[in-house]
């Protein structure tokens, strides 16, 4: 299988459907109130504005993986997915000051521009933040409606949304913990790998997995258990790579500002490793660049990239998000005749793309 074509294929499929979607709300808020339906048109460009659709491919591929033939049902419903990341994207952006978002402004600094252009006298910041969730709060509500309307049994609809309230909670509790590490400058490797785990694998991976196989009307204790042990190895694999791409990924395909991470003083596991493997002299360059925040200049990454490589922190971390992913595919292997080639070969596919990714 060709993940990056299957991928660009699922993409267009589901921008479609979602595009669908917020043509129909927008219509219909439109007749509650015109301006919020101006606003939701803006989350629409947000929303559509990149992302590969991976989290709701993992909704469908779950759900094949355990037995689902409704193509048009599960892919429809697993739009659900891509509101509930945009609303803890808006959410997101705000926390970390992020101005931009697969290449537009993020949707507070939109109206944070707004009240610079309209509202003279207001606090433009507060507007945007505000606004801004607001506009995640309706985003999240409107993915709850998805699940809500879905075409299948009431009693799995519930299984789902409780699922789908769960994926939120554990993201949260990665978050919190990501905000706080960020702000004490302090964690363990387990801390930071801990924190990958809840922010990033049970929501990109295991979340979305367990959504399709939920959806399909549950399946084997055995094939759930495998696809969880999968996913959160997956997950940290990617959270690591995402760390790596956040200082030297290319600023054009990431669609946000190079090194960003670096800006916002990120303590991730490379940081974690290079201060572990780093003289007294690197750590305390490491540790001024983490501080410097929007006062970065282009001078400054290039030391922060040639720190992170002089103390084999680089090295190490690419080395360990493999170890994951060779993990979480051995998971797969005892239950790979009791699931559709086409789930297995997809998940063998995103676990080997997610080593060589570039955004």
């Amino acid at each position: 299988m060709d993940i990056q074509q299957t991928l660009k294929e699922f993409k267009a499929d589901i921008d479609v459907r979602l595009e669908t979607y917020f043509d129909r709300m927008i219509a219909e808020i439109r007749e509650k109130d015109p301006m919020m339906a101006e606003h939701l048109a803006y989350v629409k460009r947000y929303t559509l504005a990149g992302g590969k659709r991976l989290r709701s491919a993992l909704v469908y591929y779950g759900y094949v993986a355990a037995g689902g033939k409704d193509t048009e049902a599960i892919l429809d419903t697993s739009i659900c997915i891509e509101l509930l990341h945009s609303f803890l994207l808006i959410h997101d952006d705000i926390m970390d000051r992020d101005a931009m978002r697969h290449g537009i402004p993020t949707v507070h600094e939109h109206y944070t521009q707004m009240a610079g252009k309209h509202f003279p006298l207001a606090d433009e910041k507060h507007f945007g933040q505000s606004m801004a969730l607001i506009m995640g709060d309706i985003i999240g509500a409107l993915g709850n409606q998805v699940l809500f309307t879905s075409p299948f049994p009431a009693e799995i609809i519930v299984k789902a949304l409780n699922k789908y309230q769960s994926i939120v909670w554990l993201t949260v509790i990665g978050q919190s913990q990501d905000f706080w590490i960020e702000h004490t400058q302090e964690a363990t490797e387990e801390e930071i790998l801990r924190m990958y785990e809840y922010k990033t694998a049970r929501y990109t991976m295991e979340g979305p997995l367990q959504m399709g196989t939920i959806l399909m009307g549950g399946s084997s204790t055995e094939l759930e258990g495998a696809l969880s042990r999968y996913a959160v190895p997956i997950g940290i694999a990617f959270q690591i790579q995402d760390d790596i791409l956040g200082i030297f990924g290319e600023e054009k395909k990431l669609g946000k500002p190079m090194a960003s991470d670096l800006i916002e003083g990120k303590y991730t596991l490379l940081v974690a490793k290079a201060l572990k493997h780093a003289s007294r002299e690197q750590a305390k360059q490491l540790r001024f660049l983490l501080k410097k925040g929007t006062n970065i200049q282009e001078g400054d990454i290039e030391i922060f990239r040639r720190l992170l490589n002089e103390t084999g922190a680089l090295e190490e971390t690419k080395r360990l998000a493999l170890e994951y992913i060779e993990t979480g595919k051995q998971e797969l292997l005892p239950v790979k005749n009791k699931m559709p080639q086409e789930a297995y070969d997809f998940l063998i596919g995103i676990a080997d793309h997610m080593a060589t990714r570039e955004y």
